[in-house]
């Protein structure tokens, strides 16, 4: 997949993996369909950053959360 480009399927796509890579319980609260293409770059380094991870510590997953959940529209 492509990443490089901004588009709604991407952002999609990252909002997905994050939530399963995170293992979140209320997965309604992170719809892809909340966030939009205007804040891709930011999405992208959370999603880079997220992934590149073997283990994310509880206040580390917090802290992520709360910054996807600043982000939504």
């Amino acid at each position: 997949m492509d990443l490089t480009q901004p588009t709604p399927e991407n952002v999609s796509y990252m909002i997905e993996q994050i939530k399963e890579k995170l293992r979140m319980v209320n997965v309604d609260a992170m719809k892809a369909e909340n966030f939009s293409t205007s804040q891709y770059e930011d999405l992208r380094y959370i999603y880079d950053m997220v992934m590149k991870r073997e283990t994310i510590t509880p206040n580390e997953m917090q802290a992520i959360v709360t910054e996807l959940g600043s982000m939504r529209s």
